[in-house]
């Protein structure tokens, strides 16, 4: 079961000038208890003693694949049990800060910050209690592409390009670009940047997926119009050696092409850019496709190979993936939207307003989203569309 919010969960703020109140104090320390049977902690605490058992034995790591999945395992719930113990000891020490205010020892400052700390915990652990889905935990692979308008929409791609750079950084990703296309005259064409090394990059940035529309003055128009461009984000989680996705080798082809930019040192005079191609062939109704994916990252062919390969397969479990929820969301009658290319988010610069067409959220800090700052975006998406645990 989820520990799904009450509507207003988290909002119950402190007023200016006020110290919290002993509801207030109430609601976080419920919260925390609701967490605790959620996310059966008792139960977790055996089961990570059990599984770290195993690392232990001594021909764990003669098996190194097997090693891995069962190394991963322990760190998933080592992960919730460290999350819970950091919501009860901001419980527990803001119950001491409002106790120990009555007696004078402490002041109305340090039980704010208490209570300000708590509340952080307890959302970020409610919030990922909501991924519950097995990519969630996932790194991810974050394409973009820009619609039509020419340079203008190229441009917007490169906006959104930095506004996710941004928000991996700030939440511990590494963000590697495998390929990049020049716009014509400014921005990009497109873009593919594998995310990895933080928390759960494919769960919170699952909720980015569909068409994201600019509407502003354009720097680009002689006349000052108005304009309104396009650009589509598809994000699908990125497969490590732990997970089998099965390749059919009579079906792979490759091209090779010189990598490197227009000129000058950046110009790879070897071929060591890969074009890969793969027929792919529906399971269910037998249509046939051809996917491309082409990758400069490295300056060693059989690297660029090597990781063409991994986003290969990370295309085809997100493929996969995808018509299980397309079944998932048959079963919640349509509550949740599957349609991946929806236009989902509108950035209008000049009203200074973001809105997101699927759950309303909306901001007039453009610059801070601009920056990366799209949390409020992510959790209001997660917040509407809580995953289904699976059996």
């Amino acid at each position: 079961m989820n520990a799904r919010p009450k509507k207003g969960a988290g909002c119950k703020k402190k007023t200016e000038g006020k110290m919290i109140t002993a509801e207030q104090l109430k609601d976080v320390l419920q919260r925390a208890e609701q967490l605790h049977h959620y996310l059966d902690i008792d139960k977790k605490k055996i089961e990570f003693e059990e599984e770290d058992l195993r690392t232990q034995a001594p021909d764990f790591w003669d098996d190194p694949k097997r090693a891995q999945e069962q190394m991963k395992k322990v760190k998933d719930i080592k992960r919730w049990l460290d999350g819970y113990q950091e919501v009860r000891m901001c419980a527990d020490e803001l119950q001491l800060a409002f106790d120990f205010y009555h007696d004078e020892m402490v002041t109305e400052e340090e039980v704010d910050e208490n209570y300000t700390k708590a509340i952080t915990a307890i959302e970020d652990l409610e919030l990922k209690n909501m991924l519950r889905q097995k990519e969630d935990p996932m790194d991810c692979v974050l394409k973009i592409n820009s619609g039509a308008g020419g340079t203008e929409s190229q441009d917007w791609a490169s906006m959104l390009m930095r506004m996710y750079m941004r928000w991996a950084e700030a939440h511990g990703h590494k963000v590697t670009v495998s390929n990049l296309q020049d716009g014509d005259e400014a921005g990009i064409k497109s873009v593919t940047m594998e995310i990895e090394g933080g928390e759960y990059a494919y769960g919170y940035l699952k909720s980015e997926n569909g068409v994201h529309r600019l509407v502003r003055v354009s720097p680009f128009n002689a006349q000052g119009k108005r304009m309104t461009s396009f650009a589509s984000v598809f994000v699908s989680p990125l497969v490590d050696d732990t997970i089998e996705v099965y390749v059919d080798p009579s079906k792979v082809s490759w091209d090779l092409f010189r990598s490197g930019g227009a000129g000058g040192q950046n110009v790879n005079k070897v071929e060591t850019g890969v074009r890969l191609r793969y027929q792919y062939t529906d399971p269910d109704t037998g249509e046939e496709e051809e996917i491309l994916i082409e990758n400069t990252e490295s300056r060693k062919q059989l690297e660029n190979r090597n990781n063409a390969m991994r986003l290969l397969k990370s295309q085809l479990y997100d493929r996969a993936m995808k018509k299980r929820l397309e079944a998932q969301a048959k079963i919640e009658a349509g509550k949740k939207k599957i349609e991946w290319g929806s236009q989902i988010r509108s950035y209008v610069f000049d009203d200074r307003r973001v809105k997101d067409h699927r759950t309303n959220f909306q901001t007039s800090d453009v610059d801070a989203v601009m920056d990366g700052k799209i949390d409020g975006f992510i959790k209001a998406y997660l917040m509407e569309f809580p995953a289904v645990e699976e059996a």
